[in-house]
C-alpha cells in the first residue's frame, strides 16, 4: 500500500511538473497545433485529390478545345496532366512553375517511355501569339539531361511559327498543336498514337 502511495504522489508530481512546463512554454503547444493543423490539410487534399482523380477515370476524361481555351495556364498544365494519366501514366505529375527548366509535366507511359512535356497555353486559342523556337530550345535544353527524356514534347492549344516544324524535326523533339490536342483531348487515344516517329517501347507490354 505504501508502495501504491508512494507511486501515486510521484505520478501525480510528474503530472504537475508537465502541466507546469506546457503552460511555461505554452508556444509549443500553438506549434504543435499549427503542425497538426497542417498535416491534416494535407491529408485531407491527398483525399480529394484520390477521389477526384477516380471520378475522372470512371468518366473517360475528354475535354473540347473550348474548355481548354478557358483554362488558366496553370490549369491548363493540370489538364495535360490527367489526359496522361488517363491513358495509362499513372506517374504522370505537373511540375511547371518557377525553376521548372522548361518542364511543365513529366510522365512514363505504359510502354516504360519518359516525356518531358511543355505546355504553351493561349487564351485566344489558335489566334494568339504563335509558340517560337526558343520556346523549344528551352525545353530540349533541359529534358534529356535533367530529366532523361525519351520524348519531348511541346503542346499547344494554339499554334507554332513555321519555323519550329523543322527545328523540332532536327532536334529531336515532338509538337502537338491545336489540331492533334483536339484529337487527343476529345478522343480516347493516347499521343504516341497521334505523333509521328515516337521512339519504340523500352520494355514489353
Amino acid at each position: 500500500m505504501l508502495l501504491l502511495a508512494v507511486g501515486g504522489v510521484m505520478a501525480v508530481a510528474v503530472v504537475w511538473a508537465v502541466l507546469s512546463w506546457l503552460v511555461a512554454n505554452w508556444w509549443i503547444l500553438v506549434a504543435l497545433g499549427g503542425i497538426a493543423a497542417v498535416g491534416g490539410a494535407w491529408w485531407v487534399h491527398r483525399l480529394q485529390q484520390q477521389r477526384a482523380w477516380e471520378r475522372v477515370q470512371q468518366q473517360a476524361l475528354r475535354y473540347a478545345l473550348p474548355q481548354l481555351d478557358a483554362l488558366h495556364h496553370r490549369n491548363f498544365e493540370y489538364a495535360v496532366r490527367d489526359l496522361m494519366r488517363r491513358d495509362g501514366c499513372t506517374d504522370a505529375r505537373q511540375i511547371g512553375g518557377a525553376g521548372d527548366n522548361g518542364a511543365d509535366v513529366l510522365a512514363t507511359d505504359p510502354m516504360g517511355r519518359t516525356w518531358v512535356i511543355q505546355c504553351k497555353h493561349r487564351s485566344a486559342g489558335d489566334g494568339g501569339s504563335a509558340v517560337g523556337t526558343p520556346d523549344l530550345q528551352r525545353v530540349n535544353g533541359t529534358a534529356r539531361q535533367l530529366y532523361g527524356a525519351d520524348i519531348v514534347l511541346v503542346v499547344t492549344n494554339g499554334r507554332f511559327s513555321t519555323r519550329c516544324a523543322p527545328l523540332a524535326a532536327q532536334l529531336q523533339m515532338h509538337l502537338a498543336d491545336r489540331r492533334t490536342l483536339a484529337a487527343w483531348a476529345g478522343g480516347g487515344r493516347p499521343l504516341w498514337e497521334l505523333l509521328p516517329k515516337i521512339p519504340g517501347p523500352r520494355k514489353s507490354r
